[in-house]
């Protein structure tokens, strides 16, 4: 599917103030990495989203600091908080006791993840008692609670998938064990996104589609991640951001544009739901959503000022 833009157009205009926006966070290390998340909260918050997710460590390393962010969100902030959880390196137990304790902090909301080996370049192998995959820890959950369960899907193929196929055939297993949506992992072209959802579409799957969107705040940093996800990046970003590495005040002008850009070819497309990968850096995706026609709502505005 491709976006033809009227030439005719004016050179910017809002989208019509009809888009859902939703931010990811990771736990903090550190005391000052706190302060600027919480920073970062502050900021987003005003914007309405319908909720911001925390991610979960390679095998369960930052479970604890994933809980106590999570559990800090939904007792000290309006917004509604989603907990990352995976199935790595933890049995069925634990994974419940985990779930059990996030419905008691008021946590209504979990994305679900198969997870990432602990070690970078092993395969991943379910743990003695654990849950077996993605689909297996949506079906555990939906007897748990009635949680709001979010999955993540692949534009571009998971690595570990031997074929689009059966990538496709996994999610829709997720979305048949009780998904509510798919989060899809970050991409850089319109199409990319568009075909995936065609193909989601005659495979059956009928649940919504969120776009997964990755400001580029380093340009290195993104093609390493791309690397390890099997994302493209494609040659017309390299000379995008060609010798802006160290210039970061450009750089951030350059990558909101461009995201805020492939956001409204979404839009143009029926897209209404966005997600953003912040890093925990608040401005980037606050530029972003503001060129989207995103605005404080009015209670919002009156506390933030």
């Amino acid at each position: 599917m491709s976006i033809v833009l009227d030439p005719q157009a004016p050179l910017f205009a809002d989208v019509a103030g009809d888009i859902d926006v939703s931010f990811e966070f990771f736990p903090p290390k550190t005391e000052k990495m706190e302060a600027t998340l919480w920073e970062s909260i502050q900021t987003l918050s005003p914007l309405g989203p319908r909720f911001v997710s925390v991610t979960y460590g390679a095998g369960g390393t930052t479970r604890e600091r994933t809980h106590n962010t999570v559990a800090r969100i939904a007792r000290e902030t309006p917004i509604a908080a989603a907990a990352h959880l995976t199935c790595v390196e933890a049995t069925r137990e634990e994974i419940d006791a985990v779930a059990n304790e996030y419905w008691a902090a008021g946590v209504r909301h979990i994305v679900a993840l198969r997870g990432d080996p602990p070690t970078a370049g092993t395969k991943f192998q379910s743990p003695v008692g654990g849950y077996q995959n993605a689909a297996a820890l949506v079906a555990g959950l939906r007897r748990l609670h009635p949680f709001e369960i979010s999955v993540a899907a692949y534009p571009e193929c998971h690595p570990d998938s031997p074929d689009a196929a059966h990538d496709l055939d996994n999610l829709k297993r997720k979305i048949d064990a009780g998904a509510n949506r798919a989060i899809t992992q970050f991409f850089f072209e319109p199409d990319t996104f568009f075909r995936f959802r065609d193909k989601a579409a005659k495979a059956g799957i009928d649940a919504e589609i969120v776009p997964g969107i990755m400001p580029v705040m380093s340009f290195a940093a993104v093609q390493k991640m791309s690397a390890m996800c099997g994302t493209d990046v494609p040659a017309w970003m390299a000379r995008l951001f060609e010798g802006l590495d160290d210039r970061p005040a450009a750089r951030q002008l350059v990558a909101a544009t461009l995201a805020a850009e492939l956001c409204r070819k979404l839009y143009a497309g029926g897209v209404r739901q966005f997600h953003f990968y912040t890093l925990n850096r608040a401005e980037l995706s606050y530029a972003i959503c503001h060129l989207l026609g995103v605005r404080p709502t009015g209670a919002a505005r009156v506390v933030a000022a």
